[in-house]
């Protein structure tokens, strides 16, 4: 027997096994798409951190129209700086470094915020005790009583 013959013969007595054979073509080529998938997925370009370099910007806004660089004018100064430095990031295609600078501004101009209110009411404190130190001297010197 010929081995053409051999082979149409195994075929035939083996004929339920061809599925198997098909999807293993498939399979391969289902890998092979998948593979290239995959590879053009990773050499596509990350995009820019948009959404996070707005909310840092609107922050320092924020911060700049709260007059801010009066009370903490160190962490106000740093979130411009990230920012700036996100800014050369993504001119660089490091977007997840542009990322991280991006939030970290956000968050210096947060705190610069913060620390400005806490300030703001130190000073309105401040005001108010002197402005009731003031009021218990002319009580005293209208009454006449020690303190």
């Amino acid at each position: 027997m010929n081995q053409t013959a051999w082979k149409v013969k195994v075929k035939t007595k083996f004929a339920s096994y061809l599925p198997y054979e098909n999807a293993r073509r498939h399979l391969l080529r289902g890998s092979a798409v998948a593979g290239l998938l995959i590879v053009a997925a990773c050499a596509s370009e990350p995009q820019p951190p948009t959404q996070a370099m707005q909310e840092a910007e609107a922050a320092i806004a924020t911060a700049e129209q709260a007059r801010v660089a009066d009370y903490a004018s160190p962490e106000l100064g740093e979130a411009r700086e990230k920012l700036t430095a996100a800014r050369a990031a993504i001119s660089e295609k490091k977007m997840d470094v542009a990322q991280r600078l991006a939030e970290q501004s956000k968050v210096d101009a947060e705190l610069a915020l913060a620390k400005a209110s806490v300030a703001k009411a130190g000073a309105v404190n401040d005001e108010m005790q002197k402005s009731t130190d003031t009021m218990e001297l002319e009580m005293q010197r209208k009454t006449g009583a020690p303190k």
